[in-house]
């Protein structure tokens, strides 16, 4: 092996290692936003929109990493695969950023209201969803095509738990308008949810693509 492969080949290493701290940061700003809507934490949720400029700037510098080693050494096959995998999988991590914002939002929008019923199925939700992202980004480091189908598979729990939400916050809509407002809010963070397992089963579709060269895509 020349020093100029085994420099790329460690580059190549750097770069999903750098994803995979992305994708945790990402996972704990779902994690605090899910919290602070549980205790209805202004704090909290300020601090996860703050932290979002973060992810951003992380996005953009996995991106120009992406950019700069395809010109620089023209990969292919493989290496070119984990190039482009490395620009998508940071998108849908960047998303998922974006849901976890959106949730702190809704906390604000809030505010000290008292929540219209306990949360249950959302954290549930939030659980399942966070598990995908942190299974999605194990498997992209260790390459295990076993462990990103399984993700694909659990998608379907949380897209159960958001039709369950749904109809239950309707519900509570139509016995009694003046919780319209809040329960429209929780409908979203579900959705919003909802989404970032979408997201997670992206990274895990991108991982399998890696591995085999083949693309699985489930209808969304």
């Amino acid at each position: 092996m020349t020093i100029a492969r085994q420099s790329f080949g460690q580059e190549l290493d750097s770069l999903r290692f750098e994803l995979v701290h992305m994708g945790e940061i990402v996972q704990t700003s779902i994690e605090k936003a899910v919290d602070a809507l549980a205790r209805r934490d202004k704090a909290l949720a300020r601090s996860v929109m703050d932290g979002d400029d973060e992810i951003d700037r992380m996005q953009v510098e996995i991106e120009d990493r992406c950019i700069s080693l395809i010109a620089r050494q023209q990969p292919v096959a493989t290496d070119l695969r984990v190039l482009g995998t490395g620009l998508k999988i940071t998108t849908d991590l960047e998303r998922i950023g974006d849901h976890a914002f959106d949730i702190a939002k809704i906390v604000l929008l809030i505010g000290d209201e008292p929540l219209i019923k306990p949360l249950v199925d959302i954290p549930r939700m939030a659980g399942i969803a966070q598990r995908m992202l942190q299974e999605s980004l194990q498997a992209y480091l260790k390459l295990n095509v076993q462990m990103a189908e399984k993700v694909c598979r659990d998608d379907e729990l949380v897209d159960q738990l958001y039709h369950q939400v749904f109809r239950e916050l309707l519900t509570y809509m139509l016995e009694d308008p003046k919780k319209i407002n809040q329960a429209t809010q929780l409908i979203f963070v579900a959705r919003y949810l909802e989404r970032i397992a979408d997201h997670s089963t992206n990274v895990a579709e991108w991982v399998i693509y890696l591995v085999t060269g083949e693309r699985l895509r489930k209808n969304k």
